[in-house]
């Protein structure tokens, strides 16, 4: 450090290079300069001597190990000078140190500052409280931002969950439209199979009867040819042999025919119009009995994580393990409950739901807005137009006891929307259970729920009944 002192700041740069010194030898003349840029120099002037005093120098010039010394102070020093000088904020007005502040003009002060007419009678604190107190103001906020980020976080991880969800739904929709098609595919290659061999089996029928007609035919055209030939020959010998010949009775038995004139067969050709008429429409006909419609379908993006749907949408059970899905808005969260595919706003509506020996089950219908992720009530007043069976014997609809003659194997929902009537029937022999009369005022759903389980009981699931299907032309 003493040393430094003794050396002026201007002298502390090689003279080479005119910048600070990076790897300082000295020469034998005592003079010291950058290894490096002793190298160029005496590379361009090829030449070893001392740029100053033009002395011969060595080979390999020494290390100036106390120059070196004074450089790394000096540069160490000046770096922290710098940085010191960087971290105090500074009045641009009167260069002293920032150290108030003005709470009414929002703004940081010097001494000088707060002596100043702009600032009089403004209150005014050290800058440490300041930013204190600002801190503090600003903690709510910044802790409303976190949350906010911890909520966008989430959505995120629902978002790919999400995500991740429509690209599984995606492929098992797929294969299961596929899966419907090749029955749909095999059906009607079969049943053009059958339409073909029944066409081959009649031409095959037919042309053999034809043929048999033909074979027939010719006999009798080769034995009339034959008449034909022995009766000319006879009429062409002389007269007297002739009337002694044509006068035998062997000569008039050939002459006679008694063959019956030949008539085409009828009902020989193909019956076109048995294999291709309204062909299409046949075949459709028949389709029906390999297919059945469904008046409700469930939907799976509204169904609790413990139910589980089978392939065709129709029947719904709990399961043990929950199904990993998304906590989309649809779903329930709370209870395991889910709605049909399709809403109704208007018209008449029936669906039958097999219920078996389950001991709980509700079915039903709910408006749209019902709260699916809290608790819930089933009642009218929330938008529940229920019936329920609880503890294997219990029947309630609104809040209401019901009893029942029999226990029913399946239920009948009919809701008459324009009506306002929401009707339960046994579907053994349509008694009728109970009717909810109410006005709606917004889009409606069949509602479904197994129940959780009972002591290892209640494991059937709920099953949508198919429709009836017949064909009317009218």
């Amino acid at each position: 450090m003493a040393a430094q002192a003794l050396i002026p700041e201007d002298e502390l740069c090689c003279s080479v290079c005119f910048d600070i010194f990076k790897e300082p030898v000295v020469l034998k003349c005592s003079h010291s300069f950058c290894r490096v840029c002793l190298q160029q120099y005496w590379e361009e002037k090829s030449s070893r001597e001392c740029p100053i005093c033009r002395r011969k120098a060595s080979m390999e010039p020494p290390l100036n190990l106390a120059l070196r010394s004074i450089v790394e102070s000096y540069l160490k020093q000046k770096t922290d000078r710098e940085t010191a000088h960087k971290s105090e904020a500074r009045c641009c007005l009167h260069g002293e140190k920032l150290l108030l502040f003005c709470k009414h003009d929002k703004e940081t002060l010097c001494v000088v500052c707060h002596t100043s007419k702009k600032h009089t009678n403004h209150p005014v604190c050290p800058v440490e409280e300041a930013v204190l107190d600002l801190k503090e103001e600003l903690k709510p906020a910044l802790n409303l931002i976190k949350e906010k980020l911890k909520m966008f976080t989430k959505n995120e991880q629902e978002c790919k969950k999400t995500s991740e969800h429509i690209r599984s739904q995606t492929q098992h929709t797929e294969r299961q439209i596929k899966a419907d098609f090749e029955k749909l595919h095999q059906f009607l290659r079969e049943e053009e199979e059958a339409r073909l061999a029944a066409l081959k089996e009649e031409g095959e029928v037919k042309s053999r009867v034809m043929e048999e007609k033909l074979a027939d035919i010719t006999r009798h055209i080769s034995t009339l040819t034959d008449k034909i030939t022995a009766t000319e020959k006879a009429m062409d010998t002389e007269d007297t042999s002739f009337l002694k010949v044509g006068a035998s009775p062997a000569c008039r038995y050939r002459a006679q025919c008694t063959l019956q004139d030949p008539e085409l067969l009828s009902g020989a050709l193909i019956d076109v119009a048995k294999h291709l008429g309204n062909l299409k429409f046949r075949v459709w006909e028949k389709m029906l009995g390999m297919v059945q419609y469904t008046p409700v379908m469930l939907d799976p993006n509204t169904a609790h994580h413990k139910l589980s749907l089978s392939d065709d949408l129709t029947t719904v059970r709990l399961t043990d393990t929950a199904q990993n899905c998304p906590d989309n808005p649809e779903r329930f969260k709370l209870y395991v409950l889910m709605l049909g595919s399709e809403g109704f706003t208007s018209g008449k509506h029936s669906w039958e739901v097999k219920v078996g020996s389950k001991t709980a089950w509700d079915v039903g219908v709910v408006k749209e807005s019902i709260i699916r992720k809290e608790s819930i009530t089933l009642s009218t007043e929330n938008g529940f137009w229920v019936f329920f069976l609880r503890n294997g014997d219990q029947y309630q609809a609104g809040g209401t006891t019901l009893t029942l003659k029999r226990k029913p194997q399946s239920i009948r929902v009919q809701l008459d929307y324009d009506r306002g009537e929401v009707s339960f029937f046994d579907s053994s022999d349509m008694a009728h259970i109970h009717t909810f009369k109410d006005t709606f005022t917004e889009r409606l759903f069949p509602y479904f729920s197994p129940c959780e389980k009972d002591g290892g009981r209640n494991d059937a699931p709920l099953q949508i009944c198919p429709a009836n299907l017949s064909v009317m032309v009218t």
